[in-house]
């Protein structure tokens, strides 16, 4: 690490860009912190190229600086490692506790802009930027998404359990909706009055022909909660289909996040790293494509462990 901040600490000028979804802002600063070029720069190629050219232009010793290296920075950050220029990375934390240094309006564009080209110049604790490999890349999309798929599954769950404990609040607290047999139990079985009818053996078998494990155990405990409610509740019927579309909603991400998981681990086993960070203490599969997924897959942009 220290041969790469000796790189990138003697530049001429520096380039802070606040980073945007539609448009970025881009200011440059010289040695001296005064500003050579403020401009807003829509997200798009042909403007952030002429962007790049005319920064070039006042001097092509520059370091970037932006404050998000993903999302909505990713074609900044292609096209400028596509140009071999150096880049480093301010969290957004970092320029929001430092801004507060700098004399000007609250907050605009325009001065976080500034404040991120000037903590590049000042600060020399910054690691350059580098681009994930091609397997990082991938596993950093599975991963991001896996996260969006597991929160969407908690909702739905708490939706699921809020709309069962309206009708069956019994059933709702033995329940524990996070695993899949429960879930699939309410796609057949919703109110009291219908476990009942069907009684524990054939409950038992139902949950059988759909591979639920402890299907005995299972069917035994909603027939015993159905027993202990017989009051049908107002709603109860409109109710109850509610509780059949949010089961089958949690079964089919359960479904995705399967599939995510499969695309996961082919991907990581992919890395040459894959073998080695298996055999860390605590790193499985998952884990481990998260490691690779954050740390971009190059182990040399760390000075130590």
């Amino acid at each position: 690490m220290s041969d790469e901040l000796a790189e990138v600490a003697v530049p001429q000028i520096w380039a802070g860009v606040d980073i945007g979804k539609e448009h970025h802002h881009c200011v440059v600063i010289n040695s001296d912190g005064e500003r050579l070029l403020s401009r807003r720069v829509l997200n798009d190629e042909t403007a952030l190229l002429e962007l790049i050219g005319d920064v070039l232009a006042l001097d092509i010793d520059v370091l970037w600086a932006v404050d998000l290296n993903h999302g909505g920075a990713a074609l900044l950050i292609g096209l400028l490692l596509g140009h071999d220029q150096p880049m480093v990375y301010i969290t957004g934390l970092t320029v929001h506790r430092a801004s507060a240094s700098y004399r000007g309006e609250g907050k605009t564009d325009a001065k976080d802009a500034f404040v991120i080209a000037d903590q590049a110049r000042m600060r020399r604790d910054l690691g350059q930027l580098r681009p994930g490999d091609e397997i990082a890349v991938g596993l950093r999309t599975l991963t991001a998404r896996r996260t969006d798929l597991m929160c969407d599954r908690t909702r739905q769950i708490n939706r699921l359990r809020a709309q069962l404990l309206e009708i069956f609040p019994a059933l709702e607290r033995e329940l524990e909706l996070t695993n899949k047999g429960p879930v699939v139990l309410l796609i057949g079985y919703q109110t009291p009055a219908a476990i009942r009818r069907s009684g524990a053996k054939r409950i038992e078998t139902w949950l059988r022909n759909r591979k639920v494990r402890n299907a005995a155990a299972l069917a035994k405990t909603a027939v015993e909660a159905a027993e202990t409610q017989h009051t049908a509740l107002p709603g109860e019927k409109l109710a109850a289909a509610m509780v059949v579309r949010l089961a089958k909603g949690v079964m089919a991400l359960d479904e995705e996040i399967a599939e995510i998981d499969a695309l996961t681990e082919a991907r990581f086993r992919e890395h040459p790293h894959a073998e080695v960070i298996l055999s860390l203490p605590g790193m499985g599969k998952q884990m481990g494509a998260a490691f690779i997924a954050a740390t971009g897959g190059n182990m040399e942009a760390f000075g130590s462990a």
